[in-house]
């Protein structure tokens, strides 16, 4: 593994994610939304996590800059972030597949949304919230310079951080009881662990 192979296969799989994400999108355009949060704050969380995922990274693979914060390149590392990032396709792919018509990329609840707790949802409550987590750390293993590498983590970091609890405040007011009910046994995020903020 070079430094070149690593960042060609890094932008493969971000490549591989919006192929993956494409078709859900066209399914879900002609859904009825009843309530879209869509503000001027989500907008600035959304250009964030992207810049961080997508902008960052993508400067970084197409034209090395910023050189001067490489890191001592370690194949290992990249193979792990690698094989990380394939993971965290995987686990997208099933995320997309569990919502069907419920998804969306905002904080969107749709007509005849229905709360799905079966598939991934079975082991976490934000399994596409843990896909966007593995392709972060992916990222800072496989792109190892010290802005394009960790750019993934604070950009998603900010995201997740002002975005998941307005998010389940919404699933609460739209599911009521169904909500509290799976949140009090189904963790957050990383599976294994306490349910609540897990």
């Amino acid at each position: 593994m070079t430094p070149l192979a690593a960042k060609l296969l890094h932008g493969l799989c971000m490549v591989a994610w919006w192929v993956i994400r494409r078709p859900f999108e066209r399914k879900t355009q002609r859904n009825v939304i009843s309530h879209d949060a869509m503000d001027i704050r989500e907008k600035l969380l959304l250009a964030v996590s992207f810049a961080g995922l997508g902008v960052i990274p993508f400067i970084y693979i197409a034209t090395g800059f910023p050189r001067s914060l490489n890191q001592d390149f370690s194949p290992l590392r990249a193979v792990f972030g690698l094989a990380l990032f394939v993971a965290a396709l995987a686990l997208f792919y099933a995320t997309h597949k569990a919502l069907g018509r419920n998804w969306s990329v905002t904080l969107k609840v749709r007509e005849e949304h229905a709360l799905v707790t079966q598939g991934v949802y079975r082991f976490v409550r934000h399994p596409m919230y843990t896909a966007f987590w593995m392709w972060a750390i992916a990222q800072a293993l496989t792109l190892q310079n010290w802005l394009a590498g960790f750019a993934g983590i604070i950009g998603f970091g900010t995201l997740y951080l002002f975005r998941v609890g307005r998010e389940e405040a919404l699933m609460r007011a739209t599911f009521g009881a169904d909500w509290d009910a799976y949140a009090a046994r189904t963790p957050r995020v990383v599976p294994l662990t306490r349910p609540g903020r897990g």
